[in-house]
């Protein structure tokens, strides 16, 4: 296989964003394929004994075993981290194999994680769980509140771990001072974006260190299959994550990474029509929802706490958002009377979701957990979708009526 004429790294970084989502490291065997090829193959066969033990050796560019390469997977990888603005990236095999690969490979017995209390369920799982059977010390705190981020430094503190818009409170961070304080410090900042992608938000460019997605959601975008991705410096991603990766094997099935590479092709214009839509099914929602005692969480709107900073700080405000309609019974009345959009717990997929985190994406949690993030058993949180916006709108129309609201 070869690179597409004029794939040298210099080239791909001087395209523009749209560019790289539709060529970015693209590769093409002799046969001279436009679409990117895909190689369902586990091993490789080499012309010689030296070559195999070059390669092995590192001293030799290619392929030697799919847990470490692929020619797909690389694709995807290449095309990733151009897209992120980032030196390298390493596919995972989903969203939660990336945080806890991001996460394990750099922490050790007695380093200290400062985490956001809003994230995803199994995040906050891998914080409040995983990382204490190791011996790895875990402080929780408010992520919208800058003090506590230095309040809760220590002098073995090793990263700092967040989301940002939160699942699925919508909290944002303040990026800029988070990753200022953190290389103050010495310490890592470890941001899942994948709420945003990077077609809405680049962490990286506030100084984040290490961005790390399920590519299942936006970068998909149509519910297909399970990826995740890592994107970081050339030295972290080669000497602290790959070690961790070959000899864990958290990897990405190449028939995936070839469906994920399809979707970013549309990524950007996806992401930024579902983001106006969005909003405009939040102002729709906000009065029916305020006025029956409940609460808009949507950083497009003006009532959300940081909304001046979600637009410094993304290029739109996501497909995502919640609102809180007081009870679980209004909750699921909302959802049992839903025509159009469909009861599911994933994100980012181009039809229009809805679900109740307290009784599925939160619920291993508890009852105490839930209460300190704000997943109240009235929350409900929507992934906008594609469809005409004038559908969705009759659709949560009837649905709330029919809630009593």
């Amino acid at each position: 296989m070869k690179k597409t004429t004029g794939m040298d790294r210099a080239t791909t970084r001087n395209w523009r964003p749209a560019t790289r989502a539709i060529r970015g490291g693209t590769w093409r065997s002799e046969h001279g394929e436009t679409s990117e090829a895909l190689f369902l193959t586990s091993g490789y066969t080499y012309d010689d004994a030296q070559t195999v033990a070059d390669r092995f050796a590192g001293e030799a560019e290619g392929m030697t075993y799919s847990r470490l390469q692929n020619p797909t997977v690389a694709m995807l990888e290449e095309r990733i981290a151009l897209l992120e603005g980032a030196e390298a990236c390493r596919a995972q095999a989903s969203g939660m194999a990336a945080m806890t690969a991001a996460l394990l490979c750099q922490l050790s017995t007695g380093d200290h994680v400062v985490a956001a209390r809003a994230a995803f369920g199994s995040c906050r799982w891998l914080v409040d769980n995983l990382l204490p059977r190791f011996g790895i010390e875990t402080s929780v705190i408010d992520s919208a509140d800058n003090t506590q981020w230095e309040a809760a430094i220590r002098p073995n503190t090793k990263v700092f771990f967040f989301e940002s818009p939160a699942n699925p409170t919508l909290d944002i961070v303040d990026l800029q001072f988070v990753c200022d304080l953190a290389k103050a410090h010495g310490i890592t900042t470890v941001v899942d974006n994948a709420f945003a992608s990077p077609a809405l938000q680049r962490p990286l460019e506030f100084g984040a260190d290490v961005v790390a997605y399920s590519a299942t959601k936006l970068m998909d975008g149509q519910g297909r299959v399970l990826a995740g991705a890592v994107c970081g410096s050339e030295e972290f991603i080669t000497e602290t994550l790959l070690p961790f990766q070959r000899n864990t094997g958290p990897n990405l099935a190449p028939f995936n990474a070839w469906v994920v590479l399809k979707g970013l092709e549309t990524l950007s214009l996806r992401a930024h029509k579902q983001s106006e839509q969005a909003v405009a099914l939040g102002r729709f929602l906000e009065p029916r929802v305020e006025q029956a005692g409940g609460r808009m969480l949507h950083p497009g709107l003006p009532s959300h706490p940081r909304h001046n900073l979600a637009l410094v700080q993304m290029d739109a405000t996501g497909p995502i958002f919640a609102f809180d309609v007081g009870t679980r019974e209004r909750a699921f009345a909302i959802l049992d009377a839903l025509e159009l959009i469909d009861i599911s717990n994933n994100i980012g997929d181009a039809r229009s979701l809805l679900c109740h985190p307290a009784s599925t994406t939160h619920a291993s949690m508890g009852e105490e957990a839930r209460a300190e993030m704000g997943v109240t058993e009235g929350l409900l949180r929507i992934n906008v979708g594609l469809e005409d916006i004038a559908d969705l709108t009759e659709d949560l129309d009837r649905a709330l009526a029919a809630s009593g609201i």
